[in-house]
């Protein structure tokens, strides 16, 4: 169809070429670039490639730039698109701190320019409906919330990376493992006003420098009190990614392993749609990820450009998501 979005990507590793093929599949967008160090990885890419972001930002016209590479350098190829006049989707984390998030979010504002954070766990099926039970009120006043990610990373992950596992570059696991349980656990009660935890490195201490596994105790700010429970020591693999909410009029599990459920449930009046969504995952070979919603991912930077539709997933909601990472981790003991 005429009046493509066009796309660049930087960075063209599993979560770039997912991009790519989310790209490839919608008829209203077109893929024009890529940009690795990587050239056997952007070879295969199929539309010309770059090894210096600022040789393709130069080079080729394009309505938007995915910024795919690790999670320490978000924020200088968000801000260069946006500067080359772009707007930019932004994987997660959006960024390692609040102060580049907002660093960012005034270069945006500065340029006219959408910054989309990419919080894909959101369009799933099960949260969908919960936000929908949340934003009704039906559920009245949400007294208690569990959140559980019990995911497995094992010596390959590490090895097949410069970066992750690494403090400076990685930021934890609350950053490149469970910020999108974070995002939803935001989308669904709003910021957190306190937060207290623990963490500790049990069986990665070899091979990388961060905490593997970690429990808070949080107080939202509408009142409600958290807990959240994280682990990358789940034996061999993947075991569960769920969110339990405790309301007035109701309870609700969203599970699975990766949010993919409607697990029980026990609701005043109608209830919700029995939702079970298997085979759905970003599968990246030796490891698995969220579920895969890129495609609508991209379909929501085409509907906001081309059709005037919301953005789903917007830079100060980004932001706010790294701020309750940073709370969290300044509230270890």
């Amino acid at each position: 169809m005429d009046n493509k979005v066009r796309f660049l990507i930087v960075g063209f590793g599993n979560i770039g070429s997912r991009h790519a093929a989310q790209i490839a599949a919608n008829s209203a967008a077109e893929l024009v670039g890529v940009c690795d160090t990587n050239v056997q990885q952007t070879a295969r890419a199929g539309v010309p490639a770059y090894t210096h972001l600022q040789d393709m930002l130069a080079a080729k016209p394009a309505d938007v730039l995915c910024v795919c590479t690790p999670n320490y350098l978000h924020e200088a190829h968000t801000i260069a698109g946006l500067s080359a006049g772009l707007h930019t989707v932004v994987e997660k984390p959006m960024a390692l701190s609040t102060a580049e998030c907002e660093r960012m979010i005034a270069v945006a504002d500065a340029s006219n320019r959408i910054i989309f954070a990419v919080k894909q766990n959101r369009y799933n099926p099960p949260v969908q409906e919960v936000k929908k039970l949340v934003a009704s009120g039906r559920l009245g006043r949400v007294y208690m919330i569990q959140v559980n990610c019990f995911w497995n990373r094992g010596d390959a992950y590490y090895a097949g990376s410069d970066w992750r596992g690494k403090k400076a570059k990685d930021g934890g696991c609350l950053f490149t493992q469970f910020s999108h349980f974070v995002d939803i656990l935001y989308y669904l009660n709003g910021g957190i006003a306190t937060a207290q935890g623990s963490v500790a490195n049990y069986a990665h201490q070899h091979n990388t420098e961060l905490e593997d596994t970690g429990s808070f105790v949080m107080q939202a700010d509408n009142g409600a009190i958290i807990n959240f429970n994280f682990t990358t020591c789940a034996y061999e693999r993947n075991m569960e990614g769920s969110i339990t909410l405790f309301g007035e009029n109701g309870t609700v599990k969203i599970g699975g392993q990766y949010l993919n459920t409607i697990e029980y449930q026990q609701i005043a009046g109608d209830a919700l749609p029995s939702i079970n969504i298997s085979a759905k995952s970003n599968d990246y070979g030796l490891y698995q990820g969220s579920m895969s919603n890129h495609d609508k991912v991209i379909q929501n930077v085409v509907d906001v450009l081309r059709h005037g539709s919301t953005v789903m997933t917007g830079a100060d909601e980004g932001r706010d998501v790294v701020r309750m990472i940073e709370m969290m981790y300044a509230g270890c003991s």
